[in-house]
């Protein structure tokens, strides 16, 4: 772990203290797992592959002739 500064309101720096007190936990760990839950709400979700519907083919019935369409001579 790294030691960090942060300036935060007295009024929400109290609030932790004393949620951290009400949960029998340190004032460090209730303010890691705050920042860990709102870092993990703004991490980007994995994005789709790029090559999807590149070969798009603008048929409908695809998935139903799939044998036919790809074995027919």
């Amino acid at each position: 772990m790294k030691r960090t500064t942060v300036f935060a309101d007295e009024r929400l720096v109290e609030e932790l203290k004393n949620l951290s007190a009400m949960e029998k936990r340190s004032f460090a760990d209730v303010v890691r797992e705050a920042m860990e839950e709102y870092a993990a709400r703004k991490r980007k979700p994995a994005g789709r592959l790029s090559f999807i519907g590149a070969g798009e083919s603008g048929r409908g019935d695809v998935a139903e002739k799939h044998e036919e369409l790809l074995w027919k001579k």
